[in-house]
């Protein structure tokens, strides 16, 4: 099917070309013109602004939004709204928080126009090994955009879990659970990394070695290994980790409902620390985030 991709950074512009790769065209735009050339040589339809994607598209228009949470997804949907006709559908596949998400549901069925919150992971490994998408919106709109889903996710790694804003809230504690599995990994390795009974330990290998038959295996211990293949002590890192949100929210809303969440809280206040003083578990999680995420770290 057609669709039309708006933002093409690390995550919007790889899932233009995993799209594309499952036969699926697409009109791109960005704010970055050179940006939007790469794609064109792709074999994308270029667009020169907001205009012109919503004129390249066939009705039922498909427009999947892919820019900073916040004020520059209001402004893009504020945008498009009055170009949009009924029965049009308007995808967030960015991190927003789910209650601006039923927010925006509410104001665009004013006008009967659908809007589809997208939970997506996967970092800059996506375009390879596929996305895992938490998606949120009415029964009739998802079932028209699965195909898109289908071709970003792996096999069973897509799932339309409730109403809009049911796809920004699943993806809001699922990144809550990240930070708490990147601060224990953290704090291991600082441990192993500080022992003064056996002072040269080899992170890497302890990493790889916990990947065969351990129960903390996993694709972030995978790349905890990567990390310390490249630099064993970290010692090229800032331990300064950057939080984009979901974290908090996440704390708040287990406030909120009243559900102790004593891992989580914990860690985004690790991630507090971070900016105050450098230390090693920092270091570790800014290497991972790096690692899956394309994240950016700040160099010592």
């Amino acid at each position: 099917m057609q669709l039309a991709m708006v933002g093409l950074g690390r995550m919007g512009g790889n899932m233009v070309e995993r799209l594309m790769r499952h036969g699926h065209k697409l009109v791109v735009f960005d704010r970055s013109a050179e940006t939007v050339a790469k794609y064109k040589g792709l074999g994308a339809t270029p667009a020169a602004d907001l205009t012109a994607v919503v004129a390249a598209l066939p009705k039922p228009r498909v427009i999947w939004i892919m820019v900073p949470a916040g004020d520059p997804v209001d402004q893009t949907i504020a945008t498009l709204k009055p170009l949009l006709s009924a029965g049009d559908i308007i995808i967030d596949g960015g991190n927003s928080n789910f209650h601006d998400s039923i927010r925006r549901g509410a104001e665009l069925a004013k006008s009967k126009v659908e809007f589809i919150d997208a939970g997506t992971s996967g970092g800059i490994w996506g375009l390879e090994n596929g996305y895992c998408l938490m998606v949120g919106g009415s029964d009739d709109a998802v079932k028209t955009c699965e195909p898109i889903f289908t071709a970003l996710a792996p096999t069973d790694g897509f799932a339309h879990v409730g109403p809009t804003g049911a796809g920004h809230y699943v993806k809001m504690v699922h990144n809550g659970v990240e930070y708490g599995m990147l601060q224990a990994y953290a704090e291991g390795y600082e441990i192993l990394h500080a022992s003064k009974t056996f002072p040269k330990l080899d992170l890497e290998q302890i990493a790889n070695v916990w990947q065969h038959g351990s129960v903390v295996r996993s694709w972030l211990n995978e790349l905890a290994a990567t990390a310390f293949s490249r630099d064993a002590s970290l010692s090229k890192l800032k331990g300064w980790v950057a939080d984009s949100g979901e974290g908090r929210w996440t704390v708040q809303e287990a406030i909120d409902v009243d559900v102790p969440a004593p891992v989580i809280t914990l860690s985004l206040l690790m991630r507090l620390r971070s900016r105050q003083e450098d230390s090693f578990s920092a270091k570790v999680i800014a290497a991972l985030r790096n690692e899956f995420g394309g994240h950016a770290v700040e160099r010592a």
